[in-house]
């Protein structure tokens, strides 16, 4: 006899982290090249010195600084070992049955199918538009009286596509308030939108008690190491996270280079400005080649190669740059330092990868007055 394993994990897919290889380029993971910030590195230093004792359990210094820095009681704010736990934590806090419907777009961020099933609920996904961005309109369709959470990835993962903050609060307006929705903002820091169309979703949740935002130090902080993200929402919704957290899951070290991080933000924006523009360079080198990219509002671009996805990730791999394939639907590229990204550029625009990739790729339709689509020109 052997002990008794829940029989649906068979079907639960392991979560894929981005290839790693000696000695190639990584541009898979969306990591950022830059280290810590100064103030980070010299907190983990002096964090690492007192290892031996358990963090504190309630994250109560990093939840009190956020708090500040969002202009929010500690009330509002949870801290989970990177925003991918809370995920976890936001099903189990709201799916007590098999048929309860988690709805999120596709493609979308890896993570969402796999913590649905896991937190033994039923995943529910809903294509993207044909531009590649979240269809707010479908999503709001999918909702039924067993949803009982909806995932909505902004700027989205793996696609870097952006709804503006019009379309999101239209959404918003039609979700039913008993349905929690989770604006997951990993990418906050690198949108670019213009001041009155730049969604804040601490700023659209104030007045709504179900909404949550997820963001995380992983991305532009550079501790993507050390796991630590947090979640903004009514204290109804944060109270319930803190019931489910893993106790201590989230480190000494992590939490000191985290509040470290908030004291030294006024550094961030210059690294997150100049990825944005070294991205833009990258992504108009392989436009004029002929390639067909989404306008981006992250760390990295998206080329939807379909079928050829697969076969793109492998001669990149050989030409000693790593990125992301997903399947049949395209292929995730990280912006990395200039020299890795030029690697990559010579690469994508050799003409023989050119005619084998770029050529005869569908083009995504006009989208007519859609106020939803991101632009990386406005």
């Amino acid at each position: 006899m052997t002990p008794h394993i829940r029989p649906d994990l068979d079907s639960i897919p392991a979560y894929t982290p981005g290839r790693s290889n000696p000695g190639a380029v990584k541009l898979a993971s969306n990591e950022t090249t830059l280290p810590p910030l100064p103030a980070a590195a010299k907190a983990i230093g002096e964090a690492a010195e007192l290892a031996h004792r358990y963090p504190d359990n309630q994250s109560s210094e990093l939840r009190a600084a956020l708090a500040d820095f969002l202009g929010v009681t500690v009330a509002n704010v949870a801290v989970g070992c990177g925003s991918v736990a809370i995920l976890q934590e936001l099903v189990q806090i709201t799916c007590d049955a098999p048929t309860d419907e988690v709805v999120f777009a596709w493609r979308s961020f890896e993570a969402y199918p796999i913590v649905t099933q896991v937190g033994n609920a039923k995943a529910v996904p809903v294509p993207l538009d044909p531009g590649d961005v979240h269809d707010l309109d479908a999503l709001a369709a999918a909702v039924t009286d067993r949803t009982k959470l909806i995932f909505v990835c902004n700027p989205n993962n793996p696609t870097g596509t952006a709804v503006g903050r019009a379309a999101l609060t239209r959404f918003l307006d039609a979700v039913p308030p008993r349905v929690l929705v989770v604006l997951d903002e990993a990418y906050y820091e690198y949108m670019r939108l213009t001041p009155q169309d730049r969604p804040d979703g601490v700023e659209l949740g104030r007045t709504r008690p179900n909404v949550v935002v997820l963001r995380t130090f992983s991305k532009a902080y550079g501790l993507a190491g050390l796991r630590v993200g947090y979640a903004v929402g009514d204290p109804v919704v944060i109270t319930a996270l803190l019931k489910v957290h893993i106790p201590f899951s989230v480190n000494r070290v992590a939490q000191a280079a985290a509040i470290a991080s908030l004291q030294a933000r006024h550094e961030l924006l210059d690294r997150t400005d100049t990825l944005v523009v070294e991205r833009e360079r990258v992504r108009g080198a392989l436009l004029a080649a002929g390639y067909r990219i989404p306008p981006s509002e992250t760390n990295f671009f998206w080329l939807p190669l379909g079928e050829r996805s697969v076969d793109f990730g492998e001669a990149s791999a050989a030409a000693g740059v790593l990125v992301r394939p997903y399947g049949v639907d395209g292929v995730r590229v990280t912006i990395g330092d200039p020299h890795e990204n030029e690697l990559f550029v010579a690469f994508a625009t050799d003409p023989a990868v050119v005619a084998r990739f770029a050529q005869d790729v569908p083009s995504a339709p006009a989208i007519v007055g859609h106020d939803s689509v991101s632009s990386s020109a406005q």
